[in-house]
Order: structure tokens, then sequence, then C-alpha cells
């Protein structure tokens, strides 16, 4: 037996170089994760070339969104916004799977621009706060990025500070996503250290941001906005400067002048023209704090000369006029959210200092260097499937044109590029169902299977592969005249075709046996084989043998776990394989036990580089907890990502048992051992079933040709 690396080239490549990413989430809306955000990007552009920013979900559907646009002119990949944006609620709401794909899906295509990316989590704000938290959570998980936790605190004491953040780590946990810091955001000045303190309690990196009260301080305009004013005099450029303080004039000028503070709107009255003319002769008064404005109320107007004064010793200073009274306007006014945005470079500066005082930024870049992805999601796995298939699309020949299943999936699978799809059947019969079903296959190549030149080809080249069995030309040609399923497979033996999917009309008998008889097995392999890609919850599993074999010998199930683990190293799965038993290690004895330790043997002897172990109970190969007090000193125990039955039987019950019992997505059967990749459906497969087989052929094509 060969060698692992001999047979199995694409086993010894290097890893595919990826962009790093960081996710940050929070726990409110009050957390301001944009500061951290902000802060983020100017550290890591120290040492990466190309840092991008990627908003999974919007909340407006016009693609407006002040953090985006801001952190944008900060990164340093020219791309536009909408590659940048994943979603939106209102999508999320209306097709949480739809949406979920599509942002994966543009989250991929943007990582390509990258050497890292910043992913800015949801904002809170049409989905409660936990609810978000999960949302989030399970985003990083699906898109395979390490999460920063962002949390307030304002009003909180720092112990429940931490308790929130030890209740979002759970939740997160939960989802399948790895916490790798947490930062405690617009602390206050006497809590910082004790903030610190009770924050070393988690066991990753923490930090706490000083409040920045310029950061996140309203703009005047905002203010004006939100009291429905207009500005009466001034210079309109003012409105973008940030508000820090606000009060009521409800005294004389003399007392109103001891309670203003700097970067201060008043409000009062339109009348009180003694409070209007001193205040505005105070603002240019260096020994008196600047104000931000001055907001008459009530809807009272002084008159043209008074308002000459006012301008006149006020200069620029911004004075506005609106219609509500004085403490309405101010009740108004506090509830205006202040963020960062492009409106003003005096707050992204203020949040860059207030970044640089609270976080020591070089542990957390080096927790999401680290950071190894574990965790593989249903949703990702097969979109990493599509993104490799894309890369080199490769020829699949469907022989059951006259199934409409097999017509969508063509459609589907030609839409997202992932193969080059043939179609056999009447041409004008299938475009005229096509048109029917309201599906393109303008991309697709339809070949009639009754083409005599193609027969009468393929006839001459069956003839003379099973002379030895007593074909003749005339006995082939009814072959190739009456079975789709042989014509295909002679379209994949010429190299018409790199593969064939079939099996939503035919029997798996009229689908694997023509293979079995044309393409055959690739030289070295013990015995054709199946294997299931069980897409769990959080990873992906390999289970072979499941479909084919009903009782292999020790020598065949060697062969079967190293052709399983080359299918896994295919669909990007480290191998790391379990023969499997009733017993772990010498704890058993019988001839079942026996066989499954002479197969591990053999596998060992053939591909001593591969991680590989054996006999295994099924719990010691998965759990760590079981593997490492069963066998220790395995190498798989305990994280094992193939698994191989020792029979049919229990490889065929287990596999419908997990499926069914822990919601997994199984994928398969899938065929290994063959020269050229040919897969079987079941006659009940849905459409996205469809897709996935083809899209799975294609990738096993690709390594076939390595």
């Amino acid at each position: 037996m060969p060698m692992l690396g001999e047979r199995f080239p694409s086993l010894m490549k290097g890893v595919e170089r990826v962009a790093r990413s960081v996710y940050l989430a929070s726990t409110d809306r009050d957390a301001v994760k944009s500061i951290v955000a902000l802060g983020l990007v100017e550290e890591l552009k120290r040492s990466y070339e190309r840092v991008g920013v990627f908003r999974p979900i919007l909340r407006h559907n016009d693609g407006t969104d002040h953090v985006l646009d801001l952190l944008k002119t900060r990164d340093t990949i020219e791309a536009d916004r909408k590659v940048r944006i994943g979603t939106t609620y209102q999508h999320f709401h209306q097709a949480p799977r739809a949406a979920m794909e599509q942002v994966l899906t543009r989250y991929e295509a943007f990582k390509t621009l990258c050497d890292v990316v910043v992913v800015v989590g949801s904002d809170h704000t049409d989905v409660p706060g936990g609810e978000e938290l999960t949302l989030n959570a399970r985003m990083a998980a699906t898109l395979g990025t390490p999460v920063i936790l962002v949390v307030p605190t304002t009003g909180w004491t720092p112990r429940q500070v931490l308790a929130s953040a030890e209740l979002a780590s759970a939740t997160i946990k939960a989802q399948f996503a790895k916490m790798i810091g947490v930062i405690a955001n617009r602390c206050g000045p006497e809590e910082i250290g004790s903030m610190r303190a009770q924050l070393g309690h988690l066991d990753v990196p923490t930090a706490a941001i000083p409040d920045s009260r310029i950061a996140l301080a309203p703009t005047l305009g905002a203010v004006m906005d939100a009291v429905g004013g207009h500005l009466v005099s001034g210079d309109p450029a003012a409105l973008g400067l940030e508000v820090l303080n606000m009060s009521i004039a409800a005294q004389e000028v003399e007392h109103v002048l001891a309670h203003i503070a700097p970067r201060s709107v008043v409000f009062f009255p339109g009348d009180r023209v003694g409070v209007l003319l001193g205040l505005a002769a105070t603002h240019s008064d260096p020994n008196f704090p600047g104000l931000a404005g001055l907001i008459l109320g009530s809807g009272y107007m002084p008159d043209r000369a008074v308002l000459d004064l006012a301008r006149s010793l006020a200069g620029d200073l911004p004075i506005i006029a609106t219609h509500k009274d004085s403490f309405s306007a101010a009740a108004a006014s506090t509830l205006v959210r202040g963020h960062l945005d492009l409106s003003s470079q005096d707050k992204a500066e203020a949040a860059l200092a207030a970044f640089e005082e609270g976080v020591d930024a070089h542990q957390f870049v080096e927790a999401m260097e680290s950071f190894g992805r574990e965790t593989l999601t249903p949703l990702a796995f097969q979109q990493s499937l599509t993104v490799q298939a894309r890369r080199d699309p490769k020829r699949i020949v469907l022989p059951e044109g006259s199934d409409d299943r097999i017509l969508r999936a063509a459609a589907q699978i030609t839409a997202l590029g992932a193969a080059n799809i043939t179609i056999l059947g009447k041409p004008d019969t299938i475009l005229a169902r096509a048109s029917e079903l309201g599906i393109d296959l303008s991309k697709a190549t339809l070949v009639d299977p009754s083409d005599d030149e193609l027969v009468e080809r393929f006839a001459d080249l069956y003839a003379k592969l099973r002379a030895h069995k007593g074909m003749t030309k005339d006995k082939a040609l009814a072959v190739m005249t009456s079975s789709e399923t042989y014509f295909g497979t002679m379209m994949v033996h010429t190299g018409m075709a790199d593969g064939m999917v079939s099996g939503a009309i035919h029997t798996t008998a009229d689908t694997i046996r023509p293979a079995f008889e044309i393409i055959k097995t690739k030289p070295g392999t013990a015995v054709v084989s199946s294997v299931f890609l069980m897409a769990m919850a959080d990873r992906v599993l390999v289970f072979g043998d499941c479909a084919v074999n009903p009782n292999p010998t020790p020598a065949q199930l060697a062969g079967i776990a190293i052709d399983s683990a080359a299918t896994a190293a295919a669909f990007g799965v480290e191998p790391r394989v379990a023969l499997l038993s009733y017993s772990t290690g010498t704890s058993g004895l019988g001839p079942a036990v026996e066989a499954v330790t002479e197969a591990t043997r053999l596998a060992r002897q053939a591909a001593p580089d591969l991680a590989l172990d054996g006999p295994l109970q099924y719990d010691a190969a998965v759990v760590a907890s079981v593997g490492a007090a069963k066998s220790p000193s395995s190498p798989v125990a305990g994280r094992a990502t193939v698994l191989i039955f020792p029979d049919l039987n229990s490889g065929n019950i287990t596999y419908k048992a997990v499926q069914r019992s822990a919601g997994a997505v199984a994928i398969g059967p899938v065929l290994q051992g063959l020269r050229k990749p040919v897969n079987d459906l079941s006659r009940g497969a849905l459409v996205e079933d469809i897709v996935a087989t083809i899209i799975i052929t294609a990738c096993q094509a690709q390594a076939s040709a390595n």
C-alpha cells in the first residue's frame, strides 16, 4: 500500500493563507463598539497592510451607517461600501437562513481583499439585548471569527460589569463562538482601577476605557434637530461642534453666568433680551467658558436691532430659535445620542486617545493572531465547499435531465459558478421545461444521449473495456442507447466531464455499476467505499463506511481509513482518524476487536504520517475528557475528525442516529476510491441535497486532478 503523501500530495501542502479577523460584539448599545473598532483599526494598521472593516447587519435598508462611514475612511481597503455590508435587520427578520448565507458569502468575498478584518457587530436597535448577543455570537461562529466583547459601565458597579461579562461569555460559548477578550467602555475616572481589578478574574485579556465626553457628545446640529429649531444667527459650520453641557437660564444673567460650563448650550425664552445680550458678550470674553450655542424658546424672537447687537457681541456663536418652551426643548435635547461620525475630527481623536489610555492593544491582537478555528457550523462548511469549488470549476455531468429537481439544481450551480454543468436529455425538451419552471439554463451544456456520433464512439470504447466479459459492439450499442448513466459515465471516462451525479431517478446500482466497470478504482485502493460528511452544530466529522461495504476485511478497513482521511482533507477537514470498536485499546477481546487492531496496524504501516489510532470507542474518539482518561497517549483520542466504523451495520445505524438525534446535516454518501468521482443521490433528494452533492463532486474532481 503506497505512502499517504504519495497517493494524496494535497495533504502535504501548506495551509492556504487567509485573512485574520476579529468580531466586536456588545451586551448593550451603550457599550459604543465604534470606539473600540476605531482603536483596533489604528492598532492593526501598524502590523498589517490591508486592514478592512465589515458590518454584518445594518439597521437601515438604504445602507446608511455612520459607524461604517467613519471606519472605512480609517482602514486601508479601497472597496465600495456595498461589499462591506452583509445584510439588514429587515432581511434577517424575513428570512434568517437566507440572510445568514448572504452575510457569509459577502464576508468571504470581502475577506479576500484583506490581511485582517474587523467585523463590527450589530447595534442593539431592533432586537432585545440578550437575543441580539446570541445572534452576534452565532454570526461570529459562522464566520469563524473570534469575539472581543465590549461591555458598558454607565450606571453599573465593577462587580456588576464582571457579572454581565461572565453571563455574556456563557452566551457566546453556547453558540460555539470563542471570546478572546473583554473591554469595559465609558468608565468613570474613579472606577478605572477597580474595574480592571474585577475584570482580571476573567481568563481572557481585559481592558477598561475611560469615558470620553467629546467622543460621544451630541453635535449642536443634532440638538437643533431634536428641538425642531432653525439657525437665526452664527456660523452653520459650528453646528458640527460637540455639546458638552446643557443648562436652562431661569434666572437673571449674573446668576446664570455662575453655572455656565465650557461648550454649553443655554436654553431660555426668546424675550429674555438681557440674558441673550449678557451671554453673547460673555462668549467673546476669554475669562469665561466658550459656549456651544444659544437656543431661544417659546417662539419668541427679539427685534432686529437686539439680534444684530447680539450677533456683533457673539460673533459666529450659533443662535437657534424653536417654538418649544425652554424646559421642553432641554428635555428633548437630553435624548439626543452622540456618536462617532465623519462630522467631527475632534470626536475621532478623543476616542483614539481614550482607547490608547485604557487598552493594551497588543494583547488583544496577539489573542486574535493565536486564534485557531475549532468551530465549523454546517452553513460555514457548505459555504467553504462552494468557495473551494468556484476556485477551479469542474465539469459535472447530470444524466437525469427529465427531473425538475436536477434542472433547478443545475440552474443554481451555474448561477453560483461552482461547476460547469452538462445535462443529458433532449435539448429542446429541457429548454422548454426550464422556461416553464422559470429557471435559466443558458450557462449549462445540453447533450442528447442519443447522439449517433457519441453513441458510436462510446460503444466502441465500452466493448473494448468489457471484452474480457464477453461484451460485443452490438451489446455495447444497446447499453449506450438504453442507459443515461452508462452514457454519462463514458463522458467522465473520456474526459468530456470530470465527475457525475446521478440517482434522483436511477437506483444506486444503476449509478455505481457503470463506474465500477468503466472508471474503476485508483491504484492502491483496497475497495471503493463511502463517507458521510456530518456537519454538526460546531464541527464537521467524516463517517465511513456507512453505505457500501457490509463486512470489510482488516486490509479493506485500513484502506477505507486512508481514503477517508484523503476525502476529509479534500474538503478542508484536518484528518485525525479513529478506527472504532466496542473496545478502547486492549480493554476488550474478541474477533471484532482483533480485526480493528489489525486494520490499525496496516493503516499505520501504509500511512505513517497520518494521525490515526484504534481501536477506540466512539466517546473516547470524540470527547476530550473521555479520550484523555481512556487513551491519554493517543494522537487522536478526544479530537478525532474521521471515524471509521468496523462494518456497514454499525456505520449506517450511527450516521442516521446522529443525523436525527443531534440535528446534524448529513452530506453524502460520498464515494471514494474511484479514479474519477461519481456520486449517488437518494431518490427522495431535495434540490438543496442535489446542489450539495454536485459541489462535493466538483471538489473531489479538483482533488483527483492534483
